[in-house]
């Protein structure tokens, strides 16, 4: 049965302007009327699946703009299945995935693959993000038209930055023909090279070579100014550093079309996490000083920063349990996000409303792709969460195969209960 009515839930909306205590009427998927205090027939009750919302939220289904499946290649770490799953039980019902798969995802096959796996298997939607240059080698283009025509979304060569500047330019030029969305990684391998974590009073007390900032300050300067010449779109990806929150500022004052995006571990941990050693806090780019947190959760508030993503990033036992420095860069976010930006409200940086668009319509409109509100007469995708629940994160609950989390034990608040996706249920905690 795909008859819903959700009871005196909240419903935040904000591509709609909606934030109020209501109705939500679900018929053959399709999502029939928001109204206070819906009147429906009795013959109708019989045949709809009734939820008393007490209190909870009703919010169009999560979009995570930044995430890594590992399928094609890697599908020990994660899959299709496996990565859609942990999506829709941390309440996404979308999910844009990046190149740097094995083989990369830099030709239409490989796009075609990721989609065709998606329909047979996935839990939400999939969104392929393609490699900016072949095998992200940073020194020939991929075939953006191609690419477009096949179901990329977007291009990057996210996990390595496009140190070429001529190469960069093209490319945002090119992805202007084809209105292809261009996401920096934007890191100066130079300046970063042999880096553990960030460069600082810690990583000077554990011995550790540091990344600096400027290590992304720089490349992002650089990007926004080719942007800047270019018209291109450009889309920040992970920002992490003061530097880089006051550049993109600075940048969309001047009108550059130019968005960005930070993810939970930046504006909820700082680098002394590292004193313990823990390779599950190895992240690139690196945690920052609590300055750096603190311009985050500012370039958050005042819409500097338009996105919160995840960069899932899942590993192994193999690459995380070994000594720090060998060990990977990376973590798994899409079960932990949500309590953690709801912190954000609780805490007083963001509304809910604010909140609630850094990971719907935002990044839906930002990628171009048909999510990110309560659309009448369609197909219903909605997420349903309570924002009262206290427990505890435990990663090894998690859908996810990686238990690279850096919140595992952590106590949180808020928690997802239902992500219907396409007007069918694609999680349910009853």
């Amino acid at each position: 049965m795909q008859n819903f009515l959700f009871r005196r839930g909240r419903v935040i909306d904000p591509a709609r302007g909606i934030d109020q205590v209501a109705d939500v009427l679900v018929v053959d998927g399709r999502l029939m009327d928001i109204q206070p205090d819906l009147k429906i027939g009795m013959d109708w009750l019989a045949n709809v699946h009734q939820f008393d919302m007490d209190g909870k939220w009703i919010v169009p289904g999560m979009l995570d703009m930044h995430v890594h499946l590992r399928e094609p290649g890697e599908e020990y770490k994660e899959t299709i299945a496996s990565g859609t799953r942990a999506a829709v039980a941390g309440g996404y019902a979308g999910v844009a995935c990046m190149p740097n798969t094995k083989p990369v995802n830099d030709t239409a096959a490989v796009t075609q693959f990721i989609l065709e796996k998606a329909r047979q298997e996935a839990a939400c939607h999939v969104f392929p993000v393609a490699a900016i240059s072949r095998g992200l080698q940073g020194e020939h283009l991929t075939e953006f038209g191609e690419l477009r025509e096949s179901g990329a979304v977007a291009v990057t060569d996210d996990g390595r930055p496009v140190m070429n500047s001529l190469l960069m330019r093209r490319a945002l030029e090119y992805a202007r023909i084809f209105d292809l969305l261009v996401i920096s990684h934007a890191e100066d391998l130079a300046l970063a090279e042999g880096g553990l974590m960030n460069e600082g009073p810690i990583s000077t007390l554990l011995g550790l070579r540091g990344i600096p900032n400027a290590a992304e300050d720089a490349m992002v300067a650089r990007d926004i100014l080719l942007a800047e010449l270019t018209g291109g779109r450009l889309h920040i990806a992970h920002v992490s550093t003061a530097g880089s929150v006051r550049l993109v500022r600075d940048a969309k004052k001047r009108g550059v079309p130019v968005t960005a995006e930070t993810a939970p571990h930046y504006f909820t941990l700082t680098d002394s996490e590292l004193l313990s050693f823990d390779a599950v806090f190895k992240v690139n780019p690196p945690l920052r000083s609590a300055e750096d947190r603190e311009s985050v959760r500012e370039g958050l508030a005042d819409g500097t920063i338009d996105v919160i993503a995840t960069d899932h990033a899942p590993h192994s036992l193999l690459e995380k349990d070994t000594e720090f420095e060998y060990a990977a860069s990376g973590m798994i976010g899409l079960e932990s996000a949500l309590p953690l930006v709801l912190e954000l409200v609780r805490c007083g940086v963001l509304d809910a409303s604010k909140a609630i668009s850094k990971v719907t319509c935002n990044p839906s409109k930002i990628l171009g792709v048909p999510m990110g509100t309560l659309n009448p007469g369609k197909a219903v995708t909605l997420t349903v969460i309570d924002p009262k629940v206290d427990y505890i994160l435990d990663c090894k609950s998690f859908e996810s195969k990686s238990r690279n989390c850096p919140f595992h034990g952590r106590q949180v608040q808020g928690r997802v209960e239902l992500t219907l996706v396409e007007g069918k249920i694609a999680y349910s905690r009853s």
